[in-house]
């Protein structure tokens, strides 16, 4: 495989990572630290905001995400091994507004 396949085929697991219920409450829990009132709902929304917004990114933009969000890719035959970032997910959720910082919230 080439190295731009590689890095395809990572970016197309992320953005189906980034849907999974696991995640989602990983990456809620982490976010709660910075913003106790976030909702579940809201940081699945927020993440399900950066995949068509993905396409839109200058490719310096996406290595960022991707930077912040992955810890490490093993590639093998089997497949590709995915560690991702709980923090950087978090992060993440704040840049795609689900949290605004300092902002106060209304009680839903």
């Amino acid at each position: 495989m080439s190295a731009a396949e590689i890095e395809a085929a990572v970016v197309n697991q992320i953005r189906a990572l980034l849907r999974q219920p696991e995640i989602v409450v990983g990456t809620w829990l982490a976010a709660r630290a910075e913003a106790p009132e976030l909702t579940e709902t809201e940081v699945r929304a927020a993440l399900e905001r950066l995949d068509p917004l993905w396409g839109e990114l200058f490719p310096a933009e996406q290595a960022r995400i991707m930077r912040a969000i992955v810890e490490r890719v093993v590639v093998g035959p089997g497949g590709a091994d995915i560690r991702l970032r709980v923090e950087g997910l978090s992060g993440l959720v704040r840049d795609l507004g689900a949290v605004a910082p300092g902002a106060e919230r209304a009680a839903t």
